[in-house]
């Protein structure tokens, strides 16, 4: 393969650390991909990604350091199985090839191909083999990244990497960004195919565009559709005729027009994705929930169930919008005598809340009385407890700087001044176990128990574990007995 015009080219036999380039395999606008070997010893190839120092404007060294040491941070802050994996990086010290030396090497798993190479394989207009459960590993991992409080940025076929049994791995986290507050920043540069309408309505500042999680769901809703259909969802000759369309479109002078070939089944789903109002776009965590029950890989609740749910979750908001929290605790007037036991001694201003939280998805193993075996183990249901010296608040012990992840999306990123309130606390509860009890499937044991040592701990301690650590069992025994305890 000519690497002429690559980012970086690097002659095969190059030498880097403890590993010799034996071929190239792609390469980006900043960056270079190779397949790597060991010089000595039989370890497995890697792929090396070069990315340059040494040959760029002095602006443009400043974008791509900035660019490099994001990427290098947020492998060395996340791991997980639907993010490529970096085992070391190396710095280029060769100063007979000026322009390498300097260059930065990150060493990564290696992928058999990427998910565009995959489309361009295949009978155009056709969908890729097994895209359903494709779309959700990139929901798995999607759904992990911005639970950590980052965002992508650049999703798109080519970032998404294809292993050689056949799962994927998310790439390519070099316009990947830190969420400040409720959102965060990127230089003028992307995929226009994959880029939501509003990030060009966005001023550019000293920082980049501010852009929101709502970004990567667009991107995921796009992505989808080339993979259930072969096709993209606008459909024009040209990148920039597309992005055209995809702008009336969300100025409301177009309707979503998706090709034919789409299940009917997945139209609302990506149309969610695609929705013109970014507030609107869902969350990844309940995008991956939806598409396990579309592919059939959890179990969809019954529509009596399902009633059940939506009813006594709204009681709960207009229990709590009125200002009361008196609701009876006992006799047939209780309107959480279904999930709650009347007698237990679950605190009845808290029951409303705890319902909410309870009940704010249909994630297996997530119900009311965990939520409130989780809180009695917590504190006690003390709304005023104080542990400074672990940063811990309130009846659920949070961290504000964890909970502002977990707050309404009108909110997110609002750090908090304890004392924390039980309105904000608990059905934070709910939301962190709505995203992070997907990220558990298919971790051995209780789900619901593994979600409440995910909450004690983190779901990446859980999956590297595969179940409940031994430090952990003594809390998650507690949870189990209260849980059984609050069950009607």
């Amino acid at each position: 393969m000519d690497t002429e015009g690559w980012a970086v080219s690097v002659p095969t036999g190059y030498r880097v650390g403890d590993w010799q380039v034996t071929r190239p395999i792609a390469s980006g606008s900043w960056a270079s991909v190779y397949e790597g070997r060991p010089v000595t010893g039989d370890a497995a190839p890697v792929a090396l990604k070069f990315l340059p120092t040494g040959t760029v404007t002095r602006r443009q060294l400043r974008h791509l350091r900035d660019m490099t040491q994001r990427e290098i941070r947020l492998h060395h802050t996340l791991q997980h199985p639907r993010i490529v994996r970096v085992t070391e990086t190396l710095v280029v010290d060769d100063v007979n090839d000026p322009e390498l030396d300097g260059a930065c090497v990150l060493v990564m798993e290696l992928a058999e191909r990427s998910l565009a190479d995959l489309l361009r394989a295949g009978t155009p207009g056709t969908p890729v083999p097994d895209a359903q459960r494709l779309i959700i590993e990139i929901c798995e991992g999607l759904a992990h990244l911005h639970a950590e409080g980052w965002l992508h940025g650049d999703l798109k076929p080519s970032n998404v990497l294809v292993m050689a049994d056949g799962s994927i791995r998310l790439a390519d986290f070099g316009l990947a960004t830190e969420i400040d507050g409720t959102h965060g920043y990127l230089p003028p540069a992307g995929s226009v195919d994959h880029v939501p309408p509003e990030r060009w309505g966005e001023p550019l500042t000293e920082r980049g565009y501010a852009v929101r999680t709502s970004a990567d769901i667009w991107a995921l809703g796009v992505t989808a559709c080339q993979l259930l259909t072969g096709h993209l969802p606008f459909n024009a000759p040209t990148a920039r005729a597309r992005y055209v369309a995809a702008a009336e479109y969300a100025a409301g002078e177009r309707p979503l027009s998706f090709p034919a070939t789409l299940p009917d089944a997945w139209r609302s789903w990506i149309g969610d994705c695609l929705s013109p109002r970014p507030r609107s776009r869902p969350e990844a965590a309940r995008q991956l929930h939806r598409a396990r029950l579309l592919a059939g890989t959890v179990r969809v609740p019954s529509r009596r169930r399902h009633r059940a749910v939506v009813g006594l979750a709204a009681a709960a908001l207009l229990t709590l919008a009125a200002g009361t929290g008196a609701t009876p605790t006992h006799g047939p007037a209780d309107p959480y005598a279904r999930w709650l036991r009347t007698d237990s001694d679950i605190p009845r201003e808290y029951r409303a809340l705890i319902v909410q939280a309870g009940t704010m998805c249909d994630e297996p193993g997530l119900t009311p009385a965990l939520v409130a075996a989780i809180l009695k183990v917590e504190s006690g249901f003390d709304p005023h407890l104080s542990d400074p010296t672990k940063d811990e608040y309130g009846i659920a012990r949070w961290t504000p700087s964890v909970l502002r992840y977990y707050l309404p999306p009108d909110r997110r990123g609002e750090i908090l001044t304890p004392p924390l309130s039980p309105e904000d606390s608990i059905p934070a509860v709910g939301r962190y176990l709505c995203v992070r009890l997907p990220l558990l499937a298919g971790v051995p044991g209780d789900h619901g128990l593994l979600g409440a040592a995910a909450f004690r701990s983190s779901d990446d301690v859980i999956r590297e574990e595969k179940g409940v650590p031994a430090r952990f069992q003594p809390y998650v025994e507690r949870v189990r007995r209260y849980r059984a305890a609050y069950k009607p």
